[in-house]
């Protein structure tokens, strides 16, 4: 769980998923998942975050139904896809969601 005071401590990362959301019309839906993900799951090394948030922007266009490809989650979030990749599944698994196998 997260704190309020994680909200406005990233503050600018929530920002760049919902640019990002929009760059990829996304819902409302989406970007709550993805925004829930990412104040859960916030590394401590600011380098980490960008990674993780285009990771839970992935997973929680996967959760509400809204799968984008993980190149083009990248892209929006201007990360190597392989970033994306790499942390998406542990974020889901943490949250509780069965990881698919594909």
């Amino acid at each position: 769980m997260y704190s309020a005071r994680d909200q406005v401590d990233n503050e600018e990362w929530l920002a760049e998923i919902e640019q990002a959301s929009d760059r990829l019309g996304l819902g409302t839906e989406a970007r709550s998942y993805a925004t829930d993900l990412f104040l859960s799951h916030v590394p401590e090394a600011d380098r980490s975050k960008q990674a993780i948030a285009a990771a839970s922007l992935y997973a929680g266009s996967l959760i509400a139904g809204e799968g984008q490809t993980q190149t083009d989650v990248a892209d929006a979030m201007d990360v190597a896809r392989l970033s994306v990749q790499q942390h998406w599944k542990p974020i889901l698994r943490d949250a509780g969601f069965e990881v698919p196998d594909w």
